[in-house]
């Protein structure tokens, strides 16, 4: 099973309401929210990140307008080093090349999920289904439901 099968299956599961859209591929935030024709700020942007302290990989979940706030991330997980996936690892993780990794955790992938909570303010999100051409809108309180983060927090800053 494909992780867009998993997700549309958790998803129809738990009874959500969500649209999918078919759009010209986008492999940036900024090219999603176009292709989509939502806001930049509604997207969820996933990153996978290796972290130290033991934690190992996890998925952290900004707004497409915003990155990820060295100081937030490392106070709060109490890690002292962190960086990206590299494409190598991010296959091995998810399945998936960069830019379209859906915003799921456990059981999708095996990853725990952080979000952060500018992200899950907002009102709808719209994401990725694993592939460049096909997303996901939503309703925020729904998908964080079914996503089940291990926390919520502050974890980013508005995007340069």
């Amino acid at each position: 099973m494909t992780p867009s099968d998993r997700i549309l299956a958790l998803l129809s599961g738990h009874g959500a309401d969500f649209r999918i859209l078919d759009h010209p591929e986008a492999r940036s935030a900024p090219e999603a929210a176009a292709a989509r024709g939502t806001p930049l700020r509604i997207g969820g942007k996933s990153l996978v990140m290796k972290l130290d302290r033991g934690i190992g990989f996890a998925l952290l979940v900004v707004g497409g307008d915003r990155q990820v706030d060295n100081r937030l991330l490392r106070a709060h997980l109490r890690v002292r080093r962190y960086r990206f996936a590299t494409t190598e690892e991010l296959l091995r993780h998810t399945g998936l090349t960069p830019g379209c990794v859906p915003p799921f955790g456990r059981p999708v992938f095996d990853l725990p999920l952080y979000v952060d909570e500018q992200r899950a303010c907002l009102p709808r999100i719209a994401f990725s289904l694993g592939s460049h051409t096909r997303s996901v809108i939503m309703d925020t309180a729904d998908w964080l439901a079914i996503a089940r983060p291990a926390e919520v927090f502050s974890l980013s800053r508005p995007g340069s």
